[in-house]
């Protein structure tokens, strides 16, 4: 959804009629494509068995995912799974640093799968957590299949995990150019915190656009979000759109502005009601770092980003919003949410801790999934102050 930041300065429509962009895919590194790609190339020597395995883990839950599409009208998932540990308490403020923490992972395109003996989560006592019950909000574009490898991480360590189809994305049957408002797009996460249990918690983990949703769902159910965190995420104020916060960096990369194309499904003379994104360029804006079999699965899963909802407003309280515990994970390779953009939202309003996740593009459940791993269980693990 960072793409969107671009789109947020308005353009002559060129097409005629429910004009589309033709993507045409790409899922071959191509000679002009990001140099950073080729350079950090990971040296591991990946065995053919652990391939195999990784792309039937894949297959797997999506298929579940059809599964359990039938008789489901929020679109939502339940999974099982985890790992890692550390860490001091801090809290920031504007005047002073807010406390970073950065993973120590060198740099590796496919940040390798940890054998059992680095399984260091095994140590938590599950009973004695407000919560061990992840729900995962993807961004624009994207779907609950995207979050494939941090829900089978997330299982492992016995957590539970919720992946949600916002209307319009991944499976979620919905017409995309049918979404008129920010809360008809997050139906599908409202009506699963609605139907949880009195006393019920979660963490909200937020990507991109995702991050604006779990800030509306937060607003509507403090008592049910133990913590929220936001993975290159906005994390918008009272009063602003997620238009308001991208369009400060509108027109400062001219990849944004050549993988966009506005779809006018009520005809030329009325706003956007979409935004797709050229297949081919997918793979130096949103997936960098990320390994050329993600970057596949991507290109025939993304869905057009619904244009309505980044135009809302959203109205956040103190005495709702305000009572939940935020973080926030920086990727600092990120070419569709740069970290500048990162940076501002953080300081507009600060969360309760930073982590930075080296080497990370925009798509961190792709390229350091280990690395995200850890830094949700280790959020997890941190006691109220």
């Amino acid at each position: 959804m960072g793409n969107l930041c671009t789109c947020f300065s308005p353009k002559t429509p060129v097409k005629t009629k429910k004009p589309t962009k033709r993507l045409q895919g790409n899922s071959q590194t191509a000679p002009h494509s990001s140099s950073r790609w080729t350079r950090v190339r990971s040296t591991r020597k990946d065995t053919h068995d652990a391939l195999i395995h990784e792309q039937a883990l894949a297959a797997a839950i999506l298929f579940r995912q059809h599964q359990q599409q039938n008789g489901s009208d929020s679109g939502s998932f339940p999974f099982d799974r985890s790992i890692s540990l550390r860490y001091p308490n801090g809290s920031g403020s504007k005047k002073t640093q807010l406390p970073r923490s950065s993973s120590s992972r060198a740099r590796s395109l496919t940040d390798p799968l940890l054998q059992p003996h680095q399984l260091v989560n095994r140590d938590i006592k599950l009973d004695d957590l407000d919560t061990n019950h992840f729900v995962l909000v993807h961004g624009g574009g994207f779907g609950a299949w995207c979050w494939y490898k941090t829900i089978a991480l997330l299982e492992e360590g016995g957590f539970k995990v919720t992946a949600i189809d916002l209307a319009g994305s991944g499976i979620h049957s919905f017409e995309t150019n049918g979404i008129t408002s920010l809360s008809q797009y997050v139906k599908p996460l409202t009506d699963f915190l609605d139907k949880l249990a009195d006393g019920e918690k979660t963490i909200l983990v937020g990507h991109d656009f995702g991050g604006a949703c779990i800030s509306y769902a937060m607003e509507l159910f403090p008592r049910k979000v133990s913590k929220a965190i936001y993975v290159a995420a906005a994390m918008l104020t009272n009063g602003q759109s997620t238009l308001d916060m991208f369009s400060q960096k509108a027109g400062s990369s001219d990849l944004m502005q050549q993988a966009q194309t506005f779809v006018y499904a009520n005809g030329n003379n009325h706003p956007p009601t979409a935004i797709n994104l050229d297949k081919s360029l997918l793979r130096d804006l949103l997936f960098n770092q990320s390994p050329g079999k993600d970057v596949a699965l991507a290109s025939v899963s993304m869905r057009p980003i619904p244009f309505a909802p980044v135009l809302e407003k959203l109205n956040l309280s103190d005495l709702k919003y305000g009572t939940v515990r935020r973080f926030y994970i920086e990727t600092p390779e990120d070419n569709a949410i740069p970290i500048t953009l990162q940076e501002s939202m953080i300081n507009s309003s600060p969360p309760e801790k930073v982590f930075r996740l080296k080497g990370a593009d925009h798509s961190p459940f792709f390229s350091k999934p280990q690395a995200l791993h850890k830094l949700l269980v280790e959020i997890l693990k941190i006691p109220a102050t």
